[in-house]
């Protein structure tokens, strides 16, 4: 951007803090003493020359913050739809019960953790497990040494490389990235690897799908000077864990991806925003850090190119809605995560203003494999018209939940069928095939192919690509008010459409099994006035998995 030059639809950023974030300097101060004790904010304010009512602001937003001491045992059950589905709520009354008096316990009912595949699931200080466990965890906290689980590995990976691995199973960073070498020392043309991206047809994976290539071809044409790159991993959404499993597996094509997308838009910073429930993953992803910046692959002469490449994680202080990419970059610029009004785009006027490339974790680790063996290549793994591999997390009534590579255009029902069918040989009754923002689909629709323009025309959305299975005999209205109680305790609150109206909604629906007619059209004028006039993605999409499933009721009746 010229300066002096006015950029529309910034206005509402004036009078903003500027940077540097405070945000790692009070995740730091937490991590230290467990909670923000006042001396310490005030401290802070001091050392920084920033008013406490902006510290303060932060520290009221994040959910992962705390201002008094914690119990010397933190207990956190998920309570949504995947956990709902394989006896949750159950599990949360026994714990209750057992831990509900005690002093040393602190049981708190949360959005989800990110383990839908282990589901009823839990967290002990932060350590996350099933909820069979939690008596386990919970006598290993009060014991005087704390475990060191948050910051733990995240287990032995795959044995074999998932289909979208070019580089062999063992092999270190000696032998991968090779792409970014390619690239580094003028072997591959920044031009022609946005050629083969969009040749490709790869669309990202976070969900809205958009045209890889052309995301990267913007960036790399917009203004000259400083640009950022930010790998979002932020993946929150009940269901969806698949990007935790490719951070887990994949740490080095999830990097080589974000490093090429940096070496391409001419970026020298880059990070990975990382949700703050996966300290496992995030003591695999510096460890992979690490290792390149030994190995000199990053660094200020970047495989000696010559060109500074610096990566870094950017842990998320919680909140679903900073999954959004705009909220996703308020929060790093130190502000609360509320979503920007758009235009302009992140690619134009991104993280401090300046051009910024955001892609999903998935996105980013399909890159590599794409670059070496070509569009062509990555267009016939799908099937039919579809194109590539995907990643689905696969939770609910099924027998085995877990992460699934397939090609795209792969069916609703060969899926569930790789996760071994529904749980008790039961029948299914209905799916949410794109994680909780996509509309349920019926029994009636397992032939439908994954992919983003099948999945629309049949209704619903790919998503975030997680797809939970509900059998037949479930009370679908009650899981759909699940999910809406997930998006109402998840609004920033910064748009009245959405807080008020999630709101409103779920105390319509709350403990009905049924609605009359009149009940049933308010609920449909609700969503169309949320859907048409919320600012993000979160308040368009709240209301519309439970008017699918008053639209699958009348269909079956």
């Amino acid at each position: 951007m010229t300066a002096g030059v006015r950029v529309p639809g910034v206005e509402g950023r004036a009078g903003k803090f500027p940077g540097p974030s405070l945000i790692p300097a009070l995740t730091a101060i937490q991590d230290r003493l467990g909670w923000l004790p006042r001396e310490e904010l005030e401290e802070l304010a001091r050392e920084t020359r920033r008013p406490r009512y902006e510290i303060e602001g932060l520290v009221s937003f994040y959910p992962h913050f705390r201002t008094s001491p914690p119990a010397p045992v933190a207990l956190h059950v998920c309570h949504d739809l995947p956990c709902f589905l394989r006896g949750g709520e159950e599990r949360l009354g026994e714990l209750r019960e057992r831990y509900g008096a005690d002093a040393d316990v602190e049981l708190v009912e949360v959005s989800c953790l990110g383990r839908c595949d282990t589901a009823p699931a839990v967290a002990v200080n932060e350590q996350p497990a099933p909820a069979s466990d939690a008596d386990e965890l919970v006598a290993a906290a009060r014991l005087p040494a704390p475990a060191a689980s948050a910051t733990a590995p995240a287990g032995p990976g795959r044995s074999e490389p998932w289909p979208n691995d070019p580089y062999p199973a063992g092999s270190g960073v000696a032998q991968r990235y090779a792409t970014l070498r390619a690239l580094l020392a003028g072997d591959l043309d920044a031009d022609a690897l946005v050629g083969v991206l969009k040749d490709s047809g790869l669309r990202g994976m976070g969900g809205a799908g958009f045209p890889t290539g052309q995301k990267w071809g913007l960036v790399l044409a917009a203004q000259e000077g400083t640009k950022y790159a930010i790998c979002n991993a932020d993946e929150s959404e009940p269901g969806t864990f698949k990007d935790r499993q490719i951070l887990a597996d994949q740490p080095h094509l999830v990097l080589e991806g974000l490093l090429l997308g940096m070496a391409v838009v001419g970026a020298e910073q880059g990070w990975v925003f990382l949700r703050h429930e996966y300290g496992p993953e995030e003591h695999v992803l510096r460890a992979e850090i690490d290792a390149l910046r030994a190995a000199g692959v990053v660094g200020p002469d970047a495989c000696g190119s010559g060109r500074r490449l610096e990566l870094d994680v950017f842990v998320s202080p919680g909140g679903y809605i900073l999954g959004e990419e705009t909220a996703l970059l308020e929060c790093m610029e130190g502000h609360r995560g509320e979503p920007r009004n758009k235009p302009p785009f992140p690619g134009n006027h991104g993280l401090h203003g300046r051009p910024t490339l955001i892609n999903s974790v998935e996105t980013f680790a399909d890159v590599p494999v794409i670059v070496q063996r070509g569009p062509a290549w990555w267009r016939d793994q799908g099937v039919g018209e579809s194109v590539g591999w995907k990643f689905f997390a696969v939770s609910g009534h099924v027998e085995r939940p877990g992460v699934y590579c397939v090609p795209m255009g792969t069916t609703v029902g060969a899926l569930i069928e790789q996760a071994g069918g529904v749980s008790d040989g039961r029948a299914v009754g209905a799916v949410q095939p794109g994680g909780a923002s996509s509309n349920f689909i019926g029994p009636d629709q397992l032939d439908i192919p994954l992919d983003f323009g099948t999945a629309a025309a049949a209704g619903t959305m790919l998503g975030s690509g997680a797809l939970v299975v509900l059998a037949e005999g479930t009370d679908l209205l009650a899981a759909a008010t699940n999910v809406l109680r997930f998006f109402r305790n998840e609004s920033c609150g910064k748009c009245v459409p959405c807080r008020v109206g999630s709101t409103k909604a779920h105390a319509m629906l709350e403990g009905r099994s049924d609605l009359d007619a009149t009940e049933r059209a308010r609920i449909a004028e609700l969503e169309q006035a949320m859907r048409k006039t919320s600012i993000c993605g979160l308040g368009q999409v709240a209301l519309g998995p439970v008017v699918s499933v008053l639209g699958l009721e009348r269909r079956q009746t």
